[in-house]
């Protein structure tokens, strides 16, 4: 009779543990759920910052000319100037510290879209490294994940648990409360200046051009070389007019750029066009144009603009011109 009692209490103690256990469980889930599509509600009705931004660009612009690539193309690169040269709308989507990784994500989510007239690419002298920063900055496509299925292959990249990190509603906003906050602050748009994606800087760089001769040996990242000829391959096939730019940098380099060398041969292959302004010396002749050694200020992105713009132009009669020279051939 005692052992029975005893089965019994011990059976009741379980059950109420397992009960227990199952009430936790539920109230994390409803937690997860409830704080996650909060924060969600709130990350999407920014109206100005980095995140705004990339949610104009994936889900919003629709634009003529777009512009791709990380700090060097927000700064660097003006719209308004493609805009007045080109007769056509322009928007930026770069985005501080990313890398052709999180270009050829947004670029999927644009294509599924519509079809832009022309593309920039801004080209980093370092591309291809290898560096962990690259892919730890992919956290700012996850709260598209669930929605633009056509990133997830890029976003897994991450690590090969993060499809199961995502099953939480919270994990693709737990470090952006900061950023959300801001984000739906209108003194954040007085904070930064802001213009179709185009943050321009206003300081200007004091020093003389040094010699760089701090040659990087890191390993050429298979991924985002990969990645690079997907880019190149998804424009050509959906007849987009791609170029890919090397923007200037305030240093005399003493190496060859690798990544620079590999980034013209794969543009090659494609019969892309690839212009290397990193050292045009309309612009390294003269500091004040720059703002620090890797960025232009507003001053120099108003003569790099315009240079890149003509540059477009150029092209773009050349073809033309070549078109009619072809056309006008006798037939045969």
């Amino acid at each position: 009779m005692n052992i029975l009692r005893y089965n019994v209490l011990s059976k009741n103690v379980y059950l109420r543990f397992l009960s227990r256990v199952f009430l936790v469980f539920i109230i994390v889930l409803a937690l997860d759920f409830g704080i996650g599509k909060l924060l969600k509600a709130f990350y999407f009705r920014q109206t100005s910052g980095l995140d705004y931004r990339t949610t104009y660009s994936i889900e919003k612009t629709r634009a003529d000319v777009l512009i791709f690539g990380s700090s060097t193309a927000i700064h660097d690169y003006i719209p308004g100037t493609f805009e007045k040269c080109l007769n056509l709308s322009t928007y930026n989507v770069g985005r501080d510290g990313i890398s052709i990784l999180y270009d050829y994500a947004v670029l999927k989510t644009i294509l599924k879209r519509y079809t832009p007239k022309i593309i920039i690419l801004d080209f980093e002298k370092e591309e291809f490294n290898r560096s962990q920063e690259s892919y730890d900055r992919l956290a700012s496509l996850l709260p598209y994940y669930k929605t633009h299925p056509e990133i997830d292959s890029i976003v897994d990249l991450r690590g090969p648990y993060e499809k199961y990190k995502l099953i939480s509603n919270i994990y693709p906003y737990n470090s952006l409360v900061f950023t959300i906050s801001a984000g739906n602050a209108e003194f954040n748009k007085k904070r930064r200046e802001d213009i179709k994606g185009f943050v321009p800087l206003y300081r200007t760089w004091s020093d003389p051009i040094k010699f760089d001769n701090s040659f990087l040996h890191d390993d050429v990242d298979s991924n985002k070389v990969r990645i690079y000829e997907s880019f190149i391959r998804d424009c050509v096939n959906a007849n987009v007019e791609l170029y890919i730019i090397s923007s200037p940098l305030f240093v005399r380099p003493g190496y060859v750029n690798n990544s620079v060398v590999l980034g013209k041969e794969i543009a090659d292959k494609y019969k892309v066009r690839f212009f290397d302004f990193s050292q045009d010396t309309a612009l390294l002749n003269n500091r004040h144009l720059f703002a620090d050694i890797a960025h232009l200020n507003v001053s120099g992105a108003t003569v790099y603009s315009n240079k890149v713009v003509n540059r477009i132009l150029s092209e773009r009669n050349s073809r033309s011109w070549d078109k009619l020279a072809f056309g006008s051939l006798p037939h045969k």
